[in-house]
């Protein structure tokens, strides 16, 4: 069910971008946070450095048996994916721990049928691993749930933290695919349109390859020659 107010209809993020961002078409994002009993959705339209929330809630799963309950999960997707029209999903890799290998292989179940659903309405699906995603939006790859909660509650400029965490995790996986994709896109956008910096006479370029930070929490762009 859609999350109330004020997360279905937040004002957009002030825009961090440069100018090429108007040339760049909005892109609908929706993320997914498995689970057998609850997957939490979110839904994000980017363009460019530019961000803003469409809509977050959860599908809750019903029925006594695996199979009942993964095709009420698939069923649930499907109606969100139908309803909200999104361009592309993004999800985290299962992360397998050693000491709850069960959790992962019913996570696993729940992250088939949204990948399956994906496939169906002919969406690619975008694949981070789970400690990256938390890296990129706190810092710390072992971030906890209140921590995550906060920086999404951060990026989407919310009046209050997303709740559940099965939400705040989609919305921060969708978020993840807006910074390392979208935005990344329309950082070498606006890089492209700048004019080059005059070089001196007599200094030589410098040699292709290797990395460039190109700002803030941007991150980086590579270029292995």
């Amino acid at each position: 069910m859609p999350l109330p107010s004020p997360f279905s209809a937040p004002a957009p993020r002030p825009s961090a971008g440069g100018p090429a961002d108007a040339a760049i078409p909005w892109q609908r994002v929706v993320g997914f946070d498995p689970g057998l009993n609850v997957t939490g959705y979110g839904v994000i339209d980017c363009r460019g450095g530019i961000v803003r929330l469409v809509e977050a809630g959860t599908i809750r799963s019903r029925g006594e048996t695996l199979e009942t309950r993964l095709a009420t999960i698939h069923e649930g997707v499907r109606d969100v994916l139908g309803a909200l029209s999104p361009a592309v999903m993004a999800i985290e890799q299962v992360f397998v721990h050693a000491k709850f290998p069960r959790t992962a292989i019913l996570m696993g179940h729940a992250r088939g049928v949204i990948c399956l659903a994906a496939a169906q309405a002919g969406l690619t699906v975008n694949n981070y691993p789970p400690a990256r995603v938390k890296s990129l939006l706190t810092g710390s790859g072992q971030a906890g749930k209140e921590q995550m909660q906060a920086a999404v509650q951060r990026e989407l400029a919310l009046a209050a933290r997303p709740e559940p965490a099965d939400v705040a995790d989609a919305l921060a996986v969708a978020l993840a695919d807006w910074h390392l994709r979208i935005r990344q896109r329309g950082l070498a956008a606006d890089l492209g349109s700048k004019p080059a910096p005059r070089r001196p006479a007599g200094r030589a370029a410098p040699p292709p390859g290797g990395s460039r930070k190109v700002g803030g929490d941007e991150g980086f762009l590579e270029d292995d020659g």
